[in-house]
């Protein structure tokens, strides 16, 4: 199974909840209650994305994954 790193913008709603778009995958946009449940749902909808558009030949493969990299973590108290 190949993986690869994306940038997810995590924005508050006004109404409650969270928005997720992410600029490397066009047409992504995920929508929850709270921050985990936001990501859960863009990282399946990115998944989805990324193996339609390869699929259809519009990417190469991607990349293998950085050994190392930043990861900010949304912690609550």
């Amino acid at each position: 199974m190949a993986e690869w790193l994306v940038n997810f913008h995590l924005e508050q709603l006004a109404e409650g909840g969270y928005l997720a778009t992410c600029e490397s995958i066009p047409g992504l946009l995920a929508q929850g209650r709270t921050v985990t449940e936001t990501l859960e749902i863009a990282r399946d909808v990115a998944k989805k994305l990324h193996e339609a558009r390869l699929d259809r030949g519009e990417l190469e493969a991607s990349a293998p994954l950085a050994q190392s990299f930043e990861l900010p973590v949304v912690l609550s108290a």
